[in-house]
């Protein structure tokens, strides 16, 4: 589980294809030493919880620490992945600990789908984005509830059908990807995991 607060950005080193799906470098420096990455840890990067095949903190001198993780073809087909390059930014998030606060929301880092920014605009000092959503996962966004964009816990400002409107604030624009993000861009979309139950439950009493 994942709070979708960025502790840290990174840097993708490598994507090397393998037989059909992908091995990911990641180099996860700005989270050392003050996070131990094991093997088999889980980290959140750009809202995608990947698993840990190195412990990056056992670099040998002078190397960067990376941290390396498998892509499988379902991660590739729900996530901006697969259009991922050598030297992008991400947004860095270990899993949640017991004892932790929880500033955001409780993600689990499964992605249901891409939303696509159709405008961007300033707002006094904040940014703020209107996307579009997959049809399918419109009713689970509301106003005022929350929503996780490329790992990030943000607060759901209006609905418009399939549309929906975030506000960024400066610190959040300048500490993660975020800022960055242009119209026509495509974003991992992980809607509350709340309302995903509650409609199943509803889905199962009728």
């Amino acid at each position: 589980m994942f709070t979708g607060i960025i502790q840290a950005t990174g840097q993708v080193m490598e994507i090397q294809p393998m037989a059909g799906d992908l091995r990911l470098s990641i180099d996860v420096s700005a989270l050392l030493p003050e996070t131990e990455i094991r093997i088999g840890d889980s980290v959140a990067i750009n809202g995608i919880c990947l698993t840990a095949k190195n412990a990056p903190g056992n670099q040998p001198p002078g190397q960067a620490p990376v941290m390396l993780a498998d892509v499988s073809r379902e991660t590739l087909a729900k996530t901006t992945l697969g259009h991922w390059q050598a030297g992008q930014r991400v947004n860095l998030e270990p899993a949640l600990r017991l004892g932790d606060r929880l500033g955001g929301h409780l993600v689990t880092g499964h992605v249901d789908g891409l939303a696509r920014v159709t405008r961007r605009e300033t707002d006094a000092r904040s940014l703020r984005l209107r996307l579009q959503a997959p049809a399918d996962l419109a009713c689970f966004i509301a106003a005022k509830g929350s929503v996780c964009l490329d790992g990030v816990s943000l607060t759901v400002n209006a609905v418009n059908g399939s549309a929906f409107e975030v506000n960024l604030v400066p610190h959040t624009a300048e500490v993660t990807t975020l800022g960055a993000v242009q119209e026509g861009d495509a974003m991992n979309l992980e809607i509350d995991t709340l309302a995903r139950y509650v409609a199943r439950l509803q889905e199962c009493q009728n």
